[in-house]
């Protein structure tokens, strides 16, 4: 049972922010006050719908000493008996902490791990993976910065991902991805094992963090491509180097200044992301790491292409459609670790 003072608390902390703001809030204050009733609203609807199956429930059972509605009662009870757990699981979910960052644009990283010229090509297959499954949510996915590898696979990518629900979504996906298949390079036929790891990030503003000027080193080069593609005769490309720590960006489009625009929007996000993981580690330092934490170093997935077996090592989930899934059929795997996300925290909230 959830306790209803904590629900009654949160009915009067939303009501408080919507006379507020209906009262007419100082500027200040409208984008700090919607923000929060935005955050509550979806709460208060669950919490409403709670009590409204707790209400239904107690007068179908009134109706069992009423002889001219003890049937209708009989008849009515066991569905909502049934209906009340699943409002109550809805409700515990709702009322779990909400990452703040599940509601931004996510910055997409893939770099070839172990297996040379096969690692690189899985590397590309992740992306035209990922391409697709933004296609089908209806999410914008603009490539950043891309390195092409001799055979056409991939050196590294940067990718800009926009829509509803992007990061909340993909940053299960971030960690090492396993391949087991032939390479096209393999003249024997023996199944090699390669890997790819895919980073993902939130995007950040920059109120978000402050980057002083003093902070970063800002140089410029000639960009160049793969096999002498988009080769540029002027100094356009830019590398951004965080000096703290060390931290190196590049972009190497045609524009410089969009190239300072797409570097400094990159390295926000790796020092957005470096402060999450801070914070973080501070307050689970001694618990199990989370389902979605996105540890780069652990291997997330096997991707078995002669079995066309998909196996999420987390969860310990075994699906035989590779094909669907390297067409960006991801939401099955997606859910199943969300799911498994907010298994972790409500035991751990105590809900």
């Amino acid at each position: 049972m959830v306790p209803f003072d904590r629900l009654a608390q949160i009915t009067q902390r939303f009501e408080f922010l919507e006379a507020k703001m209906n009262a007419g809030a100082a500027p200040g204050e409208i984008a700090s006050l919607s923000r929060e009733y935005s955050e509550l609203k979806p709460v208060v609807d669950q919490i409403a719908a709670y009590r409204r199956g707790l209400d239904d429930m107690a007068e179908a059972e009134g109706w069992l000493t009423d002889p001219e509605m003890k049937a209708l009662a009989e008849e009515e009870l066991p569905r909502l008996r049934a209906r009340i757990p699943e409002i109550e699981q809805a409700l515990r979910v709702a009322l779990l902490p909400k990452d703040a960052a599940d509601g931004r644009p996510a910055i997409l990283e893939i770099r070839p791990g172990t297996g040379g010229d096969e690692a690189a090509l899985f590397a590309g297959d992740l992306l035209r993976m990922y391409q697709r499954h933004a296609e089908g949510k209806g999410w914008r996915f603009e490539i950043l910065e891309q390195q092409l590898s001799d055979l056409g696979g991939i050196k590294s990518v940067t990718a800009h991902v926009q829509g509803e629900g992007v990061f909340a979504r993909l940053k299960y996906e971030a960690g090492t991805h396993r391949v087991q298949r032939v390479p096209e390079t393999e003249a024997q036929g023996r199944i090699h094992t390669s890997a790819a790891t895919v980073a993902v990030l939130p995007e950040a503003e920059e109120v978000d963090l402050d980057i002083p000027a003093s902070d970063i080193r800002i140089d410029t080069m000639r960009a160049s491509g793969a096999g002498g593609q988009h080769v540029n005769t002027t100094d356009s490309a830019v590398r951004i180097t965080h000096l703290p720590t060390g931290i190196i960006v590049t972009s190497s489009e045609k524009s410089q200044h969009r190239n300072r625009e797409i570097a400094m929007q990159v390295l926000r996000a790796r020092l957005f992301d470096l402060e999450r993981e801070r914070i973080d580690q501070a307050r689970s330092a001694d618990r199990k790491a989370q389902v979605g934490s996105g540890d780069r170093s652990e291997r997330i997935r096997t991707y078995n292409f002669p079995q066309g077996r998909m196996t999420d090592h987390r969860i310990n989930l075994t699906l035989y459609s590779l094909a669907q899934v390297m067409a960006g059929d991801l939401d099955g795997i997606i859910d199943a670790l969300q799911a498994e996300d907010q298994a972790q925290k409500l035991a751990e909230a105590g809900l």
